[in-house]
């Protein structure tokens, strides 16, 4: 199954730097040295087993923008699962960006005209007062977007906001991810855990989670998610510049246990749990128990 990301936004908007972040693993200090994109880029990412990202990072030159918008205008914007377009918080052609924005928007209204919408408000690390700016800049584009649903987000590339709007993104384009969420639910209670996590093995993206909105018996940080994303996929990155391997962790603290192993082919899992009594090696059993039944549910699932 392949789904198409369109990435889209001016030229130096950010746009091969996320794509290299995340689904690269390059980290943030090595995103200087990209160079811009020259038209289309395409790249097939295998994100869950036979669910494919067939990634578009349309270089945001003028003269490429214009070609978009006429004469590749079907092939770009035909069998759009997902745009995503990218604004520099700080550019000073905001009106030529929102003028662009709102000719794609038409052409996928034209072409894809049930495709998902996420506008990125990027390189909100260079701003003060980032809230008040990121919601100014957010009222601006929902109502340059008018009837059409999209969602918003404020991201830069050295936190964890980044990981939190594509993991996000990644989880509308997972059919009945619903049915993960509800399994993980299940097996936090088996596990006696706090909270259960699952994450798309290569870029560590949110899948889903046993946590239930509205709950607020358990109070953990709100981006603990994209935080963990972020730190794990540093500690790969050292593994790999020492010729090593990451395969699993374990962490025992006085206020929480913690496993974070292989579940399926294609996920990791974190498991935390609260409770003294909870055992690394019970978890890493139940954990081993619950693999068919979730490779299972991942095959059904996509």
């Amino acid at each position: 199954m392949k789904k198409k990301v369109l990435l889209m936004g001016a030229s130096g908007s950010g746009k091969t730097s996320m794509r290299s972040l995340i689904f690269s693993n390059n980290p943030a200090s090595m995103t200087a040295r990209l160079g811009a994109t020259i038209d289309v880029e395409q790249n097939h990412v295998r994100f869950l087993g036979d669910l494919i990202l067939n990634l578009w990072d349309c270089g945001g030159q003028d003269a490429f923008m214009d070609g978009y918008l006429t004469t590749q205008r079907s092939t770009i914007f035909q069998h759009v699962g997902v745009m995503i377009y990218v604004f520099d918080v700080e550019t000073t052609e905001m009106n030529k960006d929102l003028e662009y924005y709102r000719d794609c928007l038409d052409g996928l209204r034209s072409h894809s005209k049930d495709a998902g919408v996420f506008l990125l408000v990027h390189k909100m690390d260079l701003v003060k007062n980032p809230a008040d700016v990121f919601a100014k800049k957010r009222k601006d584009l929902v109502t340059a977007t008018g009837d059409t649903p999209a969602t918003v987000f404020g991201t830069s590339i050295y936190d964890e906001s980044l990981y939190k709007a594509w993991s996000s993104i990644v989880h509308t384009l997972i059919p009945n991810a619903a049915v993960l969420t509800k399994h993980l639910r299940t097996f936090a209670q088996i596990c006696s855990a706090a909270e259960v996590v699952l994450f798309e093995r290569t870029t560590f993206l949110v899948i889903a989670t046993s946590h239930q909105e509205g709950d607020t018996s358990n109070d953990m940080m709100p981006t603990r998610y994209e935080r963990t994303s972020e730190l794990i996929k540093a500690f790969k990155h050292s593994c790999t510049r020492v010729r090593e391997e990451f395969h699993t962790l374990e962490l025992e603290l006085p206020d929480f246990t913690a496993v974070l192993d292989e579940m399926t082919r294609n996920t990791y899992v974190l498991v935390v749990a609260h409770n003294p009594h909870v055992e690394t090696a019970a978890i890493k059993i139940n954990v081993r128990m619950a693999r068919k039944r979730f490779e299972e549910l991942q095959g059904d699932t996509l």
